[in-house]
């Protein structure tokens, strides 16, 4: 018995598995802080979005290739911050066929508080951690995921 758990060890040790469990934590506790200062309506799936949107507005379709997934859910997503007031749909000038996906006013206020809840829960981070190591995670997550950027470098 003891040879089987030695055997199924690595699926809890894993880098893969050590960094799911340290994002999903910084999430969690992004969730908290938003929920504290007045939105608890927002999910992980929203972040989602957010984290892909840019201010100035984005095409539906760009947004899905940025979060990786397909168009369909990429839609329902932004129905769902639509209905929660957050984003907005609008022609875009360019092409009459397409969609340009916009953050609302309020939404813009969403994205301040979600700045503000991401910097508080680094900066947790970086209390619990240490400077230097958060700096090696930083430095070493940014080089290991750069190719896999999907976002512009100037935005």
């Amino acid at each position: 018995m003891s040879s089987k758990k030695a055997g199924t060890a690595w699926r809890h040790a894993n880098i893969g598995r050590l960094l799911n469990n340290a994002v999903r934590r910084f999430e969690a506790r992004v969730l908290e802080l938003m929920s504290d200062r007045g939105h608890d309506e927002t999910r992980i799936a929203h972040v989602s979005l957010t984290r892909n949107l840019d201010v100035e507005g984005t095409r539906l379709t760009e947004l899905a290739r940025r979060a990786s997934m397909s168009k369909q859910a990429m839609g329902e997503l932004v129905d769902q911050c639509a209905e929660l007031g957050l984003v907005d749909r609008i022609a875009d000038s360019t092409d009459k066929r397409a969609r340009i996906v916009m953050f609302t006013p309020a939404g813009l206020e969403w994205l301040d508080a979600f700045r503000e809840a991401v910097d508080i829960a680094e900066n947790e981070m970086r209390s619990e951690l240490g400077k230097t190591a958060m700096d090696a995670i930083l430095k070493g997550l940014a080089a290991y995921g750069a190719k896999f950027d999907t976002l512009d470098e100037d935005i």
